[in-house]
C-alpha cells in the first residue's frame, strides 16, 4: 500500500459538545482539546475537518431501524434506557456526528496515513440497543462505511480504553473481514464481556511495564490479521488517575501505548484512525493532556515517515 504522508487528519465539530447534565463524561474535553492544539501551534485553525453526522444510511449498516427509530423519535424504550445518559434531539445529533467523525478520520487515514477525530470511540453501543455511555458506534459505522464505499475490505480495531469493547465486538462477531482486539481492566464494566477476536483482561493495578508487554504481545496478532486500516481506540481511562479505572498507568506509560500502535502502523504501512474513547482522571486537565499526547504523536509520525511503499 503507498502511502504519502504528510500531515495527519484531524476531525473536530463543535457540536460534539452536548448538554448531559452532571455525569461523570466529560463532554468539555473536545473543545478543551481543540483549543490546546491551536494554542500549541500544532493544528492551525483552519486545518481541522468538520464532519457531517453519519447519514442513517451509513448508521444501518451497523445498528437495527428499530433502534435507530427510537433514537431519532426520542423514545425512552428498553432500547435505549440502557445508555445511563439522557436522550434529546442535541445528543443524538452529537453522537451521529461523532459517527460522521471517526468515519471523515478513517477516510483520510487512507491517503494520509493517520487520521484523529477529536471525539467518538463509541464502542459500547451495540447493534440494537445502547450502553455505557454510548448511543451510536462510531467505529463499527467507520469500519462498515470503509467496507461498502470499497476503500478496504480488511480492517481491525485495537481498543486500549479501560473498558472492553463489547458494542465492537458484537457488531463484528463471526466477521473474518474485522478483527476485534481490546486491552482492558478485567474486573470493570461491562460484565459479562463479549468476546472479541482477542481479548487480554488485565488485574486490577496493572502498571506501565506489564501493560506494555501485552500490548507488544497482542499486536503482533492485530498486525498477522493483515489490515488495511485500523481503527485505535486510545483511551485515557487507563491513567492511574482515573474515576472509572482501576488500572495505574502514567503518563509515560500512555505515550509509550500510543507509540507502540500508531508507530506500528507506520511501519507496516496501515493507515491508522484515532478515537479518543474514555477518559475521567480526577483532574480534567489530565484527561485532556493524555489526549493531546496521543494526537502529538500521530502527528509527528505523520511528518516524519514521508512517502514511502
Amino acid at each position: 500500500m503507498g502511502l504519502m504522508v504528510r500531515e495527519a487528519a484531524v476531525v473536530h465539530s463543535s457540536g460534539y459538545h452536548c448538554d448531559i447534565g452532571t455525569h461523570v463524561f466529560p463532554m468539555e474535553k473536545f473543545a478543551l482539546l481543540r483549543q490546546r492544539l491551536v494554542d500549541a501551534g500544532e493544528v492551525a485553525g483552519d486545518a481541522f475537518l468538520e464532519p457531517a453526522p453519519a447519514s442513517r444510511e451509513d448508521l444501518l449498516r451497523v445498528h437495527t431501524a428499530e433502534y435507530l427509530d427510537d433514537l431519532e423519535q426520542l423514545r425512552w424504550t428498553l432500547r435505549t434506557m440502557s445508555a445511563e445518559l439522557p436522550l434529546t434531539a442535541g445528543i443524538v445529533r452529537a453522537y451521529r456526528l461523532a459517527a460522521g467523525g471517526t468515519t471523515l478520520a478513517a477516510r483520510e487515514a487512507l491517503t494520509r496515513g493517520f487520521g484523529v477525530n477529536l471525539g467518538g470511540g463509541f464502542h459500547h453501543a451495540y447493534p440494537d440497543h445502547a450502553e455505557g455511555f454510548c448511543y451510536l458506534n462510531d467505529i463499527a459505522v467507520a469500519i462498515r462505511t470503509l467496507q461498502h464505499e470499497g476503500r478496504v475490505r480488511r480492517a481491525a480495531v485495537v481498543d486500549c480504553d479501560v473498558h472492553q469493547g463489547n458494542g465492537t465486538a458484537r457488531a463484528f462477531r463471526g466477521d473474518d473481514t474485522v478483527f476485534t482486539f481490546s486491552l482492558h481492566q478485567q474486573r470493570n464494566y461491562p460484565t459479562p464481556k463479549e468476546p472479541g477476536d482477542l481479548d487480554v483482561g488485565l488485574e486490577d493495578g496493572t502498571g506501565d511495564a506489564e501493560y506494555l508487554e501485552r500490548l507488544g504481545q497482542a499486536l503482533d496478532r492485530v498486525w498477522e490479521s493483515a489490515p488495511e486500516v485500523v481503527i485505535y481506540q486510545a483511551g485515557a481511562d487507563t491513567y492511574r488517575e482515573d474515576q472509572l479505572g482501576g488500572l495505574a498507568l502514567t503518563m509515560e506509560g500512555l505515550a509509550a501505548r500510543d507509540l507502540m500502535v500508531l508507530e506500528g502502523g507506520a511501519r507496516r504501512g496501515v493507515p491508522v484512525a484515532v478515537t479518543l474513547g474514555g477518559g475521567y482522571a480526577r483532574r480534567l486537565e489530565d484527561t485532556v493532556q493524555i489526549h493531546l499526547a496521543t494526537c502529538r504523536q500521530a502527528f509527528a509520525l505523520a511528518r516524519d515517515e514521508g512517502p514511502r511503499s
